[in-house]
């Protein structure tokens, strides 16, 4: 098993389910000990604003604010910094927690020793 795992997630509420699976496996690696980077990408860059991740709705899944939690609580989120910039998210409009920056970033973390890099 990958001793890291790097998430990045590129649908938002324009794709409710694929949205919904990325965070779930990044809580649920999380609670299984791996460690999790998660990346917020496209439609998923508003989830990095207060409050957004509350007006997510999927029906039989978990509540969107909550797998943010637990990714937070023992992981890493980070919004794309082109993303953030296409929206007009700076770092002072984030949730606490969550860092912006860019691809030279992402690659250098998926192409770690013992990670698997996946893509929703």
């Amino acid at each position: 098993m990958a001793k890291k795992l790097v998430i990045k997630v590129t649908a938002g509420a324009d794709a409710p389910e694929r949205c919904s699976q990325a965070f779930t496996v990044a809580a649920v690696a999380v609670a299984s000990g791996v460690e999790v980077s998660l990346w917020l990408t496209g439609e998923s860059s508003w989830f990095a604003l207060p409050g957004r991740a509350a007006e997510f709705e999927l029906p039989h899944a978990a509540p969107l604010p909550d797998l943010i939690e637990s990714v937070l609580a023992a992981g890493r989120i980070t919004l794309c910094t082109q993303c953030a910039a296409r929206r007009e998210i700076t770092e002072k409009d984030v949730i606490e927690g969550v860092r912006i920056a860019g691809a030279q970033v992402f690659v250098q973390e998926a192409l770690g020793d013992e990670t698997q890099a996946l893509v929703y």
